[in-house]
């Protein structure tokens, strides 16, 4: 399956680098002003905030907008990150997409699922060539290493290299990258997807990114219980993956029923188990770590068969 324009120019870049303008969404609220400075330390180009109110002040050394539409004007904003109240987040998010921002993150836990049920339909509804592509929301973002963060993980635990990596769980990708890191392999791209039961990519959507990246090598996914998401990857290797795939997959021990951490992880239907994803991604081919402790291992083994 060949990519379309616009996400050749996604993939060279790998959604973000070292050169990649951004603006900060709730630059100025304690929480967006922690991790914009977080991100700039990392080298993230940010090269503007946007807060309603509190246009044509200064914050952090950054100009600070009114709209998402006057910071894209003044400065080519190409990626955004959200850190805006969970209310007005959805709004957030589409005014980014109708800003012709072209990669969004959304870090705001919390969005009701009709605002992004909202979302998806206004993003959607743009021409393939012209859609946003929006991570999260409740995701801890977007890392490529050594070049930019856009997101809150620990950017020092991330080495820079050739394995993609995409995930649930915030936590258990910074572990999965500190293994990768302690057994001297890297990373290429980190992209955190977000926990909630509607999120602005899937897993397919993501690992499609990698397959057609001159710098990616392999992928692990990490995922968990509740909703189809890694069965599709499965399929996707079988009929269409070129690079070998290593998984996790979260809540072996998990009740049916019963949500667990992250508002999409429940089990409510056949397939969405643990233990199922794990019988479906193994007679896919794809390599499944035990235990989360074994991520890093699995990842050096899945190298050394290429």
């Amino acid at each position: 399956m060949e990519a379309s324009k616009r996400e050749c120019e996604l993939i060279m870049s790998i959604f973000i680098d070292e050169k990649t303008p951004v603006l900060v969404q709730g630059i100025t609220g304690r929480i967006g002003s922690f991790h914009t400075q977080e991100m700039i330390d990392y080298g993230t180009n940010i090269v503007a905030g946007v807060t309603p109110g509190k246009g044509g002040t200064m914050h952090l050394g950054r100009p600070v907008f009114n709209t998402v539409e006057e910071a894209v004007l003044a400065t080519g904003a190409e990626a955004s990150i959200v850190f805006v109240p969970p209310a007005y987040a959805a709004d957030g998010i589409m005014e980014a997409a109708e800003s012709n921002i072209k990669f969004c993150v959304s870090i705001t836990d919390g969005i009701p699922t009709h605002d992004m049920i909202r979302v998806k339909r206004y993003i959607n509804s743009a021409a393939k060539e012209k859609r946003m592509v929006l991570t999260g929301p409740n995701c801890a973002g977007t890392i490529s290493p050594g070049k930019s963060l856009l997101g809150i993980m620990p950017g020092h635990i991330y080495k820079q290299g050739s394995v993609g990596l995409i995930g649930r769980s915030g936590t258990l990708g910074y572990e999965a990258a500190s293994q990768m890191k302690e057994l001297g392999i890297g990373i290429s791209t980190g992209v955190g997807i977000g926990g909630d039961p509607i999120n602005g990519s899937s897993f397919l959507e993501i690992l499609k990114y990698f397959e057609n990246d001159d710098e990616t090598e392999a992928v692990m996914i990490i995922g968990e219980i509740g909703g189809p998401q890694e069965a599709e990857v499965a399929e996707y290797f079988q009929k269409h993956m070129n690079k070998p795939i290593a998984a996790y997959i979260a809540g072996l021990t998990a009740p049916s029923g019963r949500t667990m951490g992250h508002a999409g992880a429940i089990v409510s239907s056949s397939g969405e188990s643990a233990a199922e994803k794990v019988v479906i991604l193994k007679d896919a081919g794809i390599m499944v770590s035990p235990t989360p402790s074994d991520m890093g291992k699995t990842v050096a083994k899945l190298i050394k068969s290429i």
